[in-house]
């Protein structure tokens, strides 16, 4: 098997699983409970949640449980404009958000609040003059995405941050969740931070959102005692440590990771630039760990279940996407027929050469038998 949908999911890490299912077995207390099963949980809780705020560079107490990234983005926006609406309804975004940016979107519209985007430049980078020209003070949140989940572009999240801070009444969040494990960023003039662990090889269900302590929220969920007053639920520590396990291990070797995923991104791309059909979507602000192409000559959906028969796996759009038209493509190309046949390759420092190599020389097979069919 052949897995370039990394950007995905990822498969567990073996020592991540290892923590999950040991603390499960071991701590079986639940962590609001006052005897000692109870307490000696909340205190392995607490260990996991020091780890991940040491990683991240914030406090403790910023740290917020969730369910994963969505969750994390819905209690962001929803939490932040409900709380502060009698600052301004007005929130900035881009074009290159993910699906659960723009759906806690869509329902603040129908409470009266009012979406605008910013403006991107060709390589999908959002212009500072656009964010200056829109900058209001009725604007109460800024939501950009670090890395975008389809093309990969990276936005200048620490430049906007600064500029932001000009602006005390509005907040400022960035979706972390396709650049944590992958490249470093600072978050230190960012005021909200989503991100999941099964993104970083870790078990699905346990994502973060950081809260700086200057923020304040009003809960998507009530009631029941956790570990914050901001999200409700019996806290799943196993799930917390795993969470803790998985972080530290992302951050390990980073930049030589960064390196070799390179290398093999920059083949498959030399490579796919020969074909006549064939354009890559993903700017040279992308990290390498996204490629996204579009191949003119086919529909997406028959170019992944070609290569599903051969055993490898791919994506068209993003995992989480909807309808046919990526709008992170046409942003950046302006072309409606390449936003409708973008495919997505996403890469891992546990992507073999000799995986690479098969894909390769099976697209060629794919592509060149297709193009005979209707030519």
């Amino acid at each position: 098997m052949v897995y370039l949908d990394y950007s995905a999911t990822t498969p567990t890490n073996k020592e991540v699983l290892d923590t999950f299912v040991r603390v499960s077995k071991d701590f079986i207390g639940n962590t609001n409970s006052l005897h000692k099963l109870g307490v000696r949980a909340k205190e392995l809780e607490m260990q996991a949640t020091k780890q991940i705020a040491s990683l991240l560079g914030v406090k403790e107490t910023e740290i917020i449980y969730t369910s994963g990234s969505s969750e994390s983005n819905n209690l962001a926006l929803k939490g932040v404009c409900l709380k502060y609406q009698n600052r301004g309804k007005k929130i900035l975004t881009t074009s290159l958000e993910h699906s659960s940016i723009y759906g806690p979107l869509s329902y603040l519209q129908k409470l009266g609040f009012t979406v605008d985007f910013l403006e991107t430049d060709k390589e999908g980078i959002v212009k500072l003059s656009s964010l200056e020209e829109k900058m209001t003070d009725d604007v109460v949140l800024v939501s950009i995405t670090i890395v975008n989940s389809e093309t990969g572009v990276l936005e200048p999240i620490e430049e906007i941050g600064k500029f932001l801070k000009s602006f005390p009444k509005c907040f400022f969040h960035v979706d972390a969740t396709q650049s944590i494990g992958k490249v470093h960023v600072s978050f230190e003039n960012v005021d909200l931070i989503s991100f999941s662990a099964h993104k970083i090889y870790g078990i699905k269900g346990i994502g973060c959102l950081v809260k700086k302590e200057n923020v304040e929220l009003e809960p998507l969920i009530h009631g029941g005692k956790s570990t914050t007053k901001y999200r409700s639920g019996t806290p799943a520590h196993p799930l917390i440590a795993s969470c803790a396990k998985a972080l530290r291990l992302s951050l390990i070797d980073l930049e030589k990771n960064y390196q070799y995923i390179n290398a093999l991104n920059q083949k498959i791309r030399k490579n796919l630039e020969t074909y006549e059909d064939v354009f890559v979507n993903s700017t040279s602000h992308s990290i390498p760990h996204i490629l996204n192409v579009s191949v003119l000559c086919m529909k997406p959906e028959t170019l992944l279940h070609a290569l599903e028969e051969k055993d490898i796996f791919i994506s068209t759009q993003s995992a989480c996407a909807t309808g046919e038209l990526s709008k992170a493509v046409f942003a950046i190309t302006n072309d409606e027929k390449r936003a409708r046949h973008s495919i997505r390759i996403s890469l891992s420092y546990l992507t073999t050469e000799e995986e690479v190599d098969y894909f390769l020389t099976c697209f060629k097979e794919i592509y060149t038998k297709y193009k005979s069919l209707k030519g």
